[in-house]
């Protein structure tokens, strides 16, 4: 395929994953944006500037996540892989369990669309398939890609699969929030790695944890999509939370003092953030508890909107 474009601009929505009982399935994109602005060089050469978060940490060659993205993009689709000049101005903070990841690969693949002639040759479902084999799972890849809240899952391999196939790719919907729903985070100064907070996660939970995260979860559909009065029982967790309470411990006793004060606190992703779902009559109370609860000076606390729109690329 041709290209069509040799400078794009793209704009890409933090997230949050799981939501407390939707483990690697349930997904919320926020409105702190990363934006990327991607430049086609006639050499071979890779370079990669960072402003923002992550400035001076990342890699600033052809191993930074988004310009891996870029020509993953680009090769799917047959169109050359040429030199790149990436300009990234950064907002998501990094290693918090906002989907500073997830959005770089969305990113650098949303970039590859608006790059080659036919854009649709890189599709949503196109784009969460090659950004699940980048980032590792759809959770928060796919509110960065759909916007608003998302359900993403792996489809069973059919019975004529053949065995060397390989996982068929990741799927997810859209689910558009209730306007009633308000997201604040509190994001704390240290970090913590996804691979570090995974490993702490058991092979095995009791089979009563497991169904009561299954009707939890369901019930945060409802809670999000028609019934924000629900929220603080529709993000009970039993999965995973309480087995990372030991390398996220201040986060721990943040979400369990926010839901003993009848607040829908959450982990964010793998954390250190945490996330609390409210409505804005709950407002005022959630301010109280944070003021009560909070030492800003190890923790910042904002209140993004919930981000209608997932990545948007244009251009330039």
């Amino acid at each position: 395929m041709r290209l069509g474009a040799d400078h794009v601009r793209v704009r890409v929505p933090a997230t949050s994953a799981n939501l407390g009982p939707g483990f690697d399935a349930l997904g919320l994109a926020l409105a702190i944006h990363d934006e990327v602005e991607v430049r086609l060089l006639a050499s071979a050469d890779v370079v990669v500037e960072v402003e923002g978060e992550g400035a001076g940490e990342v890699p600033s060659d052809a191993s930074h996540l988004v310009a891996r993205a870029v020509r993953v993009g680009l090769d799917a689709v047959g169109a050359p892989v040429t030199g790149l000049h990436l300009v990234c101005r950064n907002a998501i903070p990094h290693g918090r369990g906002l989907g500073s990841s997830a959005a770089a690969a969305v990113a650098g693949l949303v970039a590859a669309r608006g790059l080659v002639a036919d854009p649709t040759a890189l599709d949503d479902a196109t784009v969460l398939a090659l950004a699940t084999e980048l980032e590792g799972h759809p959770d928060n890849a796919a509110p960065a890609i759909l916007g608003g809240a998302t359900v993403a899952w792996a489809p069973d391999a059919g019975p004529d699969t053949p065995a060397d196939a390989g996982p068929p790719p990741a799927r997810a919907v859209r689910l558009d929030v209730h306007p009633d729903v308000v997201a604040t985070v509190v994001i704390p100064t240290t970090r913590l790695a996804t691979s570090h907070a995974r490993g702490v996660l058991p092979t095995h939970v009791p089979h009563a944890d497991a169904a009561a995260n299954a009707g939890r979860a369901a019930l945060l559909v409802e809670a999000l999509t028609r019934r924000p009065d629900l929220l603080l029982d529709a993000t009970h967790d039993l999965l995973h939370q309480r087995y990372r309470a030991d390398v996220m411990p201040g986060t721990w006793r943040l979400v369990d003092a926010l839901r003993r004060r009848g607040l829908a606190a959450v982990v964010s992703g793998a954390g250190p953030t945490a996330l609390v779902l409210t409505t804005p009559s709950a407002v005022p109370d959630l301010d109280a508890a944070l003021e009560a609860e909070v030492d800003l000076r190890r923790w910042r606390v904002e209140r993004p909107a919930i981000a209608p729109h997932g990545a948007t690329v244009e251009r330039l």
